[in-house]
């Protein structure tokens, strides 16, 4: 069984407080969408948020249940951040393979902007908000790898526009 004619998969990607969250929540009302985010379900079962190992068998479960969600008809939003273009690829190239199409938002934001935001996020500390320090998010800086152009353009709708 093909995946729905209006289903699609829509990556978020951008650093802590570059209004991923935000956005996908907007897009889960607006489209309707399924939106799976592991920040808020590792803080919900009383997970450590840093804790790696626990966190990539939670996005690798997600993947699962959003390739099942794609094959029944529905969009899935998958809010993991997507530093990394291997990670990009190999979702929109899975869910190619089922036929859908696959949206990526990249979220960018200067530091001093992410460091506000993050900054106002904490004084709220609502579920699935993880603190970063500034220094920390130095760190994320250097290993984030932003889209460029060339691989914006292998994603699909270009009118929503991508960069947020």
């Amino acid at each position: 069984m093909g995946a729905g004619p209006e289903s699609r998969l829509i990556l978020l990607c951008g650093l802590p407080g570059s209004g991923k969250t935000t956005l996908a929540k907007r897009l889960a009302r607006e489209i309707p969408a399924v939106r799976l985010c592991p920040d808020e379900w590792l803080a919900d079962l009383g997970v450590d948020l840093f804790d790696e190992r626990t966190r990539a068998r939670l996005e690798g479960r997600f993947w699962g249940h959003a390739q099942d969600l794609l094959r029944l008809g529905q969009t899935v939003i998958l809010e993991f951040g997507f530093w990394g273009r291997s990670e990009r690829d190999e979702k929109r190239l899975a869910a190619r393979a089922l036929g859908v199409p696959v949206e990526l938002h990249y979220l960018a934001a200067s530091i001093g902007e992410l460091c506000r935001r993050l900054e106002a996020r904490s004084l709220e500390s609502g579920p699935g908000a993880v603190p970063v320090t500034r220094e920390l998010l130095e760190e994320y800086v250097e290993l984030f790898q932003a889209p460029g152009e060339d691989e914006l353009r292998l994603f699909d709708d270009p009118s929503q526009g991508r960069r947020e």
